[in-house]
C-alpha cells in the first residue's frame, strides 16, 4: 500500500483528463503520459474520467479483453515508475458493456492503483484520499474525487447528485475541513460565470448549446485557452455553493471539454479545466497535455498549478497525421458547423457591402 504523504514538505499531483482511448491504444497518448511522468515525477496521478472511449465500435466484440488491454497500456508509464494513481469515471467510460465496478477491478490489477473511501457500492468512483504530513502521522490535505455521472432522460448532462453533495458535506466535516482540491469530469454551471458573454462576431468567441444556444462566450486574460464552451448540466444542484461555503475547497478541476485549459477564480474557489491527453479523439494538437499541482506543507492554501503539453515535452509526433489533422480541425458539434456557416455568410455580406461602396 502506498503511503501518500508529503516528501520534504512537497507533494505533486498530475491530473490526466480525457484519455478516451479505443483499441488499439494510440501510441501518441502513451508517449505523452510517459514524457510527462518522466519530466514531472508526480507523487500521485489522478485520471478524471473518459479514459475509455466506450462508444467506439472497437468494443463491440471481445470487449472485456480490449478494455483490459487499453487500461494496461495507458497506466504502464506510471506502473513502471512506481507512481501511485487513482481515478474517477466520465460520461463515456461505461458506454461499452464493461461496468464501472468491473473496470475498477481491471485498474486494481496494476501496482500503484489506489482508491480512497468510496461513497457507496453503487458509486465506487466517488471517493476521497487524505494526504499525510512529511512524518506520515497526520492528515493535512484532502482530495475529493467525484463521479459526475452521464446524461439525464432529456439527453442533457446530469448534475452531481444531491446524495453525492450530502456525502461530500459529511466527509469534509469528518476531515475537519482540511485544505482540499476537488476533481471530477463534467464542469459545474458556474464555469459560465468566469467567461464573458459577447456578440457572435467577436474574435475568439465560441457558441454555447442547449439552453444557451445562440449565445457566444469568450475567455478573457492571457492564461489558458477555450476552444468550446463549457458542456455543463442544465440543472444546477448546488454543488459549487456547497464546495465554496466552508473555505476548505481551494479548487474544482475538470476535463470533459478537450480543447479547454484554464483556471479562473470564482468567489474564492478556483475553477479549472485540463485539456485532453488522448490522441484517439479530438483535441488541441500539440497543446494536448496534463495539469500539475504543487502543494507546499508550510503553505497548504496556496498551491501552484500549470500544464505540461505534448509540444513542450517534444512528444508531439503524430503517428497518424491525417487522422490527427481531422481530430484537430473537425467541429466539436453539429451546431458548431451551422455557427461557422453563419459567420461565413455574415462575412460575405459585409465584403459585398464594402465592394459595393468602393464601386460607387
Amino acid at each position: 500500500m502506498f503511503n501518500l504523504k508529503f516528501n520534504n514538505g512537497k507533494f505533486k499531483i498530475m491530473q490526466i483528463a480525457d484519455v478516451q482511448e479505443d483499441f488499439p491504444v494510440n501510441p501518441d497518448t502513451v508517449r505523452l503520459i510517459d514524457a510527462a511522468a518522466e519530466k514531472e515525477k508526480p507523487d500521485l496521478v489522478i485520471f478524471t474520467g473518459d479514459q475509455i472511449q466506450g462508444y467506439s465500435g472497437c468494443y463491440r466484440t471481445d470487449t472485456y479483453n480490449k478494455v483490459q488491454k487499453v487500461i494496461a497500456a495507458y497506466v504502464e508509464p506510471l506502473v513502471k515508475r512506481g507512481i501511485p494513481f487513482t481515478m474517477t469515471f466520465g460520461n463515456h467510460d461505461d458506454d461499452c458493456v464493461v461496468s464501472k465496478s468491473a473496470q475498477l477491478e481491471l485498474y486494481g490489477e496494476h501496482n500503484g492503483f489506489v482508491m480512497g473511501e468510496a461513497r457507496s457500492k453503487d458509486d465506487p468512483a466517488t471517493h476521497f484520499i487524505n494526504l499525510k504530513d512529511s512524518d506520515g502521522k497526520k492528515d493535512i490535505f484532502s482530495l475529493y474525487i467525484i463521479d459526475s455521472n452521464k446524461k439525464d432522460e432529456n439527453g442533457a448532462y446530469a448534475p452531481v447528485k444531491k446524495e453525492q453533495i450530502e456525502w461530500l458535506e459529511k466527509v469534509r466535516e469528518q476531515n475537519g475541513y482540511l485544505p482540499a482540491l476537488a476533481f471530477q469530469h463534467i464542469p459545474v454551471p458556474e464555469f459560465y460565470k468566469v467567461i464573458k458573454k459577447v456578440p457572435f462576431w467577436t474574435r475568439g468567441a465560441v457558441e454555447a448549446y442547449k439552453s444557451r444556444r445562440n449565445t457566444f462566450w469568450l475567455l478573457e486574460g492571457d492564461e489558458g485557452f477555450m476552444g468550446e464552451t463549457p458542456a455543463v448540466p442544465e440543472i444546477n444542484n448546488g454543488e459549487f455553493d456547497s464546495l465554496k461555503k466552508h473555505g476548505d475547497i481551494l479548487g474544482l478541476f475538470v476535463g470533459h471539454d478537450h480543447v479547454n485549459s484554464f483556471v479562473r477564480n470564482l468567489e474564492g474557489v478556483d475553477l479549472g479545466y485540463t485539456q485532453g491527453a488522448g490522441f484517439n479523439t479530438y483535441g488541441p494538437a500539440e497543446k494536448r497535455g496534463v495539469r500539475i499541482f504543487e502543494l507546499n506543507e508550510s503553505d497548504l492554501k496556496n498551491y501552484r498549478t500549470y500544464t505540461v503539453t505534448a509540444g513542450e515535452l517534444g512528444a508531439y509526433k503524430p503517428s497518424k497525421p491525417v487522422k490527427e489533422f481531422f481530430f484537430c480541425n473537425v467541429p466539436t458539434s453539429v451546431d458548431e458547423v451551422f455557427t461557422n456557416l453563419k459567420r461565413v455568410a455574415v462575412a460575405g455580406v459585409a465584403i459585398a457591402a464594402v465592394v459595393k461602396l468602393i464601386k460607387r
